[in-house]
C-alpha cells in the first residue's frame, strides 16, 4: 500500500467533503451538525490556501484517502505564529498510517513556514486521537469541559501542543 501525500487540488473536493460529512454524522470528530455542501467546503479550503496555510491529500491508488490542513489558531496579532491543525481519513482506512504521513508532512510545513507551535483540538472521547497526537510528541494543555454538545450529550474540548522550534 502506497500512499502519495500531495497538495490539495479542487478535484480533491469531493472525496475530503466525503470524509467531513461522514464524520459529521456518525462522530464527535467535528462539532459540526450539519452536512456541508460542495461548494461551502471548497470555500472552505481555497480561503486556508489564500491565507497561505497548506491543505494536503493522502492518495491511494489515485483517490483520496485522507486529508490534512492547518490554519489560524485565533485571529489576533500575536496568534500568527500558532495554526491549529486537522487531519482526517476515510473510516474505512483507520490505523493504516495514513494519518501519521499526513501530520508528519503538516509538522514539515509548519516548520519551513516558521511558525512556532500547532494546537490540536481533540474531543475528550477520542482517546485514540489523543495517544495519535502524543507520539508526534504533542502534550495535552488544558481541558474545556463541556465546550461542545452533539448527540444529546455534552463534550469535553482537550487541547494539545506542540512547540515546533
Amino acid at each position: 500500500m502506497e500512499i502519495k501525500i500531495r497538495p490539495y487540488q479542487t478535484e480533491d473536493t469531493q472525496a475530503i467533503l466525503d470524509i467531513l460529512n461522514y464524520n459529521i454524522l456518525h462522530s464527535t470528530a467535528l462539532y459540526d451538525y450539519n452536512i456541508r455542501s460542495f461548494e461551502q467546503q471548497k470555500n472552505i479550503l481555497e480561503e486556508k490556501i489564500s491565507k497561505n496555510f497548506p491543505v494536503i491529500v493522502a492518495e491511494l491508488n489515485g483517490n483520496v484517502v485522507g486529508f490534512g490542513m492547518y490554519s489560524e489558531f485565533r485571529f489576533r496579532e500575536a496568534y500568527k505564529f500558532t495554526v491549529e491543525h486537522s487531519v482526517y481519513v476515510n473510516q474505512e482506512l483507520n490505523g493504516k498510517g495514513i494519518g501519521k504521513l499526513l501530520l508528519q508532512n503538516l509538522i514539515e510545513l509548519a516548520r519551513k513556514q516558521k511558525l512556532h507551535t500547532m494546537i490540536a483540538v481533540i474531543d475528550s472521547e477520542n482517546q485514540s486521537s489523543v495517544e495519535f497526537h502524543e507520539k508526534f510528541g504533542f502534550k495535552t494543555v488544558g481541558i474545556i469541559k463541556e465546550s461542545g454538545f452533539k448527540f444529546d450529550r455534552w463534550l469535553n474540548s482537550v487541547f494539545m501542543q506542540l512547540i515546533l522550534e
